[in-house]
């Protein structure tokens, strides 16, 4: 997850020369055909809302933190953050740690909570002891807020880079081709084959990334020494061309007061904020906890997927500042090639097609993740809950409409995706967490440590984290320039990038005062109920389908 996929779609590609067969077309059609393969399987046991929308609960502690971390870990991460550091130094691999961190928050405050007092949403917890039609239709608007703007710049990313590394293929072809995919997956296997997708990827990128990294340290003779001292070397150019900085490993090329108009390091804050917080609200990160037997499962598949995370992202690190050191970004033709082009270097063409490969699983499974939350928050919460007051009028009708949802939202996703690949919406993403972090976290927070918060707390904290972080956002040097570069041209009005800073308390504090404005105590009532289910899972739905 970065800010930097969708600006993948801003970069120049090579001139395409003519469809043709080659070694990485050949990897990108051998995981789709197998990934086919379990949508089919995963299709025959997808019966029931239990099935469809949780895996029918059966997904063990190591097959969910894999999921979780090929949930998490996109292409993004794998080409965005890699590029960041071979260009960047020290301030790319700052966003690593960001994005390592972040599942502690996961681990420590939402994991268990969620899987004992939810079923299938984000909105089940809340639910649980306020009114529920006006909190789950405010959950579901941020929920498919949140999804459509992350779903929108992964296509956008995964458009481009499929085009770079597929000469041939343009991007119209490339976007549809993901979305078609990620229709199929949720709309015929469910949460089961968007599961198993994931984990199929988090082991492929994770077996690329290990090899690569391997074969970074062989060029420095396995010392760690010599790694740095030729990082520490790497010339870093200015815009007229004059080495800025002698040592790589300096912080500033990306925060820096004098790069930043004095912002820099207020809006690192920020970011790293938006990252922690907005984890732990990503609806699409979140449901994977509903898809385990039991609370105990959830912690166990969290540090699961906190190593393979943090092993991951360590390797970025070796990637990264492999490339700037044995390519130099001289030699890199586009930013976001940094890691397929050191695999090239290093492994020849067939290990360039595998890494070229990954990076498309990766994307594949990062949508699939955002469809599913997206067509289930629909159904469940909206559609059922809302305007049917929680009662399904045929049974099975809950997830008819939510492949009826996943194909909307996937067809949607095409066709903006399509319609904005001329513009940087890098934004997005940073749009994305944002709200997770201002909207999302602060109500469920709230809702299962405070026994005064209430039905207006919720609905008002939803929305003003909501509207706050895309107001800011769109008000952010993101999307307003004086110089032409961004889609507004006009001075910032709002001078960070990353409005956590502010968007994070302002979610809060509005929860905080329409809770003490309202005299709704009803909430009350059932704290100590939801206390003891989130703390000790006494009455939670186990591993059943129905």
């Amino acid at each position: 997850m970065s800010f930097l996929l969708a600006a993948a779609a801003t970069t120049g590609a090579p001139a395409s020369t003519g469809f043709h067969f080659t070694p990485a077309l050949g990897m990108f059609l051998t995981f789709v055909l197998i990934t086919l393969g379990i949508t089919y399987w995963s299709a025959r046991k997808s019966t029931g809302a239990s099935n469809y929308f949780a895996a029918g609960r059966g997904i063990t502690a190591w097959q969910n933190g894999l999921a979780v971390a090929g949930d998490y870990m996109s292409a993004a991460s794998f080409l965005g953050i890699a590029g960041m550091i071979a260009f960047k130094g020290y301030d790319g691999f700052m966003y690593s740690v960001g994005w390592l961190v972040a599942y502690l928050t996961v681990l420590l405050v939402v994991a268990e909570p969620l899987r004992n007092a939810g079923k299938y949403t984000m909105a089940d917890v809340l639910a649980y002891r306020l009114s529920p039609r006006p909190v789950r239709a405010m959950a579901s608007l941020s929920t498919l807020t949140v999804s459509t703007f992350y779903m929108i710049a992964q296509m956008v990313g995964a458009g481009a880079l499929v085009k770079l590394l597929l000469p041939g293929i343009g991007y119209e072809w490339a976007v549809t081709g993901v979305g078609v995919l990620m229709i199929v997956y949720v709309v015929f296997g469910g949460m089961l084959a968007t599961t198993w997708v994931q984990i199929i990827k988090a082991v492929l990128l994770m077996s690329g990334s290990l090899f690569l990294s391997v074969l970074v340290l062989r060029h420095f003779d396995y010392s760690f020494v010599k790694f740095f001292e030729a990082v520490g070397k790497v010339p870093v150019a200015g815009p007229d061309g004059t080495i800025v900085h002698k040592d790589f490993l300096k912080p500033g090329l990306i925060f820096g007061l004098e790069v930043t108009k004095g912002w820099g390091p207020i809006d690192l804050i920020s970011l790293g904020l938006a990252l922690v917080f907005g984890t732990a609200g990503l609806p699409h990160v979140l449901v994977r906890f509903y898809t385990v037997p039991d609370a105990k499962t959830a912690r166990i598949s969290v540090v699961w997927a906190m190593i393979i995370i943090g092993a991951f992202y360590i390797m970025t690190t070796l990637l990264g500042f492999g490339a700037a050191t044995i390519l130099t970004p001289g030699k890199i033709s586009v930013e976001n090639m940094s890691a397929p082009l050191l695999a090239q270097a290093l492994g020849g063409e067939i290990f360039f097609a595998f890494i070229s490969a990954v990076a498309f699983a990766t994307i594949l499974a990062v949508v699939a993740g955002l469809t599913i939350s997206a067509s289930t928050s629909f159904a469940h919460d909206f559609y059922t809950n809302v305007l049917h007051h929680g009662r399904e009028r045929a049974p099975g009708e809950e997830v008819r409409v939510a492949r009826i949802a996943a194909f909307v939202v996937g067809a949607v996703a095409i066709f903006l995706a399509i319609k904005l690949q001329t513009i940087n919406v890098a934004f997005l993403v940073g749009l994305a967490f944002a709200v997770a972090a201002s909207a999302n976290l602060p109500v469920i927070v709230l809702s299962l440590f405070w026994k005064r918060f209430n039905t207006a707390g919720a609905v008002w904290g939803l929305g003003v984290g909501l509207v706050g972080s895309i107001v800011l956002i769109i008000l952010s040097p993101s999307v307003m320039d004086a110089n032409g570069k961004a889609l507004i041209n006009a001075a910032p009005l709002f001078p960070l990038k990353n409005p956590g800073i502010v968007s994070i308390p302002l979610g809060f504090l509005a929860a905080w005062i329409a809770t003490l404005m309202s005299n709704d105590h009803t909430s009350e009532a059932k704290f100590a109920e939801l206390t003891v289910r989130a703390n000790t899972g006494l009455g939670a739905e186990k591993a059943t389908a129905h």
